[in-house]
């Protein structure tokens, strides 16, 4: 048992704050960060070759955690 302890995981850095503009890619889709609320993240979610997409709301816990199971990577910022 004190083997595992003295393993030691490969941790991902944490994501950067959130900003207005942010274009986050992952394998088949990408995330463009819109307005940032207190709590809450208005964001667009592409998936494949859509043009359109809705504009979606959650809070900014379950967005992070959604990005970081998906390995998504930021790609821009706009401002």
């Amino acid at each position: 048992m004190s083997d595992l302890k003295n393993i030691k995981s490969a941790a991902r850095p944490p994501l950067p704050p959130f900003a207005t503009g942010q274009i986050w890619q992952m394998q088949n889709s990408r995330l463009q960060i819109g307005t940032i609320g207190k709590t809450l993240v208005h964001y667009k979610h592409f998936r494949g070759t859509t043009v359109r997409s809705p504009v979606s709301l959650t809070g900014r816990a379950s967005l992070e955690k959604f990005l970081i199971e998906n390995n998504a990577v930021l790609i821009e910022t706009k401002a």
